[in-house]
């Protein structure tokens, strides 16, 4: 990314920082009510606050770990079954119609499910999160391999390659650009479900921690927990998609190629 690219994002969010603090401050009332919001003075004061004390870092603890293991568990659920559903008219006719029928749930919709069926809400908060994230990495998962040319697999196997040399050397790379796309969308939707379902039946956390500061009426804290989930579901997407970058190394990359036009070869067509 260029340094022209790099300001312009900044100058975006600067732009709507001041639009932010200008609103607020005069207490605009026009439609929209911005004279109950806190300013941006006063949001950064509490962060600055809280950032020195050791619950915040531990809520932020306990929403990373869930993140992490039910992210991490969707991956491997979702990249296995959808490449058995793609590869294997069993797996589509067992699977298939089960999962399509869940996969209109909302995930936050399953709270009660987890509330009943783990002994822990700990347990139940990963599920939700897992849950949510597995059916992007599986649909996109599915359609990515269904996709791949043929003619890969039949040269490996004309090469005396088995169905595993297949799977690992052809299937799974070939399908790696497709897989890493669902994993994008997965890791973005893990942290809309698992903020939702620490407001709902969690004990620590940045979601639970948002609620307790709006039902005691702390809209600088309710601010404070918003600004830090949308900063850990950037950096967590960041690094989802630059892994992904790094694995398909080998893709070929998209350069630009000027266009020229043609000269006569012959000096005696110049003058056509």
């Amino acid at each position: 990314m260029t340094a022209r690219r790099r300001l312009l994002r900044l100058a975006s969010l600067a732009a709507a920082l001041a639009a932010w603090q200008l609103l607020t401050s005069l207490d605009v009332n026009l439609w929209l009510r911005f004279e109950q919001f806190p300013t941006v003075g006063e949001v950064a004061s509490t962060f600055a606050d809280r950032a020195t004390t050791g619950p915040y870092w531990q809520d932020l603890g306990f929403s990373l770990r869930r993140i992490v293991t039910g992210f991490a568990l969707a991956s491997v659920l979702g990249v296995t079954v959808g490449t058995a559903i793609a590869r294997s008219r069993l797996a589509a006719d067992l699977l298939g119609p089960l999962l399509e029928v869940l996969r209109p749930i909302p995930a936050i919709a399953l709270v009660p499910v987890a509330i009943l069926l783990f002994p822990s809400n700990e347990q139940g908060i990963v599920f939700i999160t897992c849950a949510a994230a597995f059916f992007p990495v599986l649909v996109s998962t599915r359609h990515a391999v269904s996709a791949l040319s043929p003619v890969w697999e039949e040269a490996v196997l004309t090469m005396g390659g088995g169905r595993a040399r297949v799977l690992f050397s052809v299937v799974l790379p070939g399908a790696l650009p497709g897989i890493f796309g669902g994993l994008s969308v997965g890791i973005g939707v893990s942290w809309i479900c698992v903020i939702s379902a620490e407001m709902i039946s969690g004990e620590y956390g940045v979601g639970y921690r948002t609620w307790q500061d709006y039902t005691v009426v702390d809209y600088p804290g309710v601010f404070v927990g918003m600004a830090t989930i949308g900063a850990l579901g950037w950096l967590t997407s960041t690094a989802v998609e630059r892994t992904g970058r790094r694995l398909t190394r080998w893709l070929p990359s998209r350069v630009a190629v000027p266009v020229v036009a043609a000269r006569p070869k012959f000096p005696a067509l110049r003058g056509a």
